[in-house]
């Protein structure tokens, strides 16, 4: 019986390990999070970039927004 119980705690030890991702699964899951979140930052500096390109080219929608905020706050 001690040695079916041993058989039987060894192949479930040895399932458990097995189950889990690989060190390449790892590796490429890592370095995927690594570029997302390059991708995401690039994304954010493009679109801070644009309005702050909008702001230099006096369009009037952030210039009047940025306004109508500053006649806001002096109001109160």
């Amino acid at each position: 019986m001690k040695k079916v119980l041993s058989i039987v705690a060894a192949s479930a030890m040895l399932a458990i390990v097995a189950c889990g991702p690989s060190a390449e699964e790892k590796k490429k899951a890592e370095e995927k999070k690594i570029q997302d979140s390059i991708e995401a930052a690039t994304r954010l500096q493009d679109s801070i970039a644009a309005e702050e390109a909008k702001m230099m080219m006096g369009d009037s929608t952030a210039t009047d927004t940025a306004a109508a905020a500053t006649t806001t706050e002096a109001a109160h």
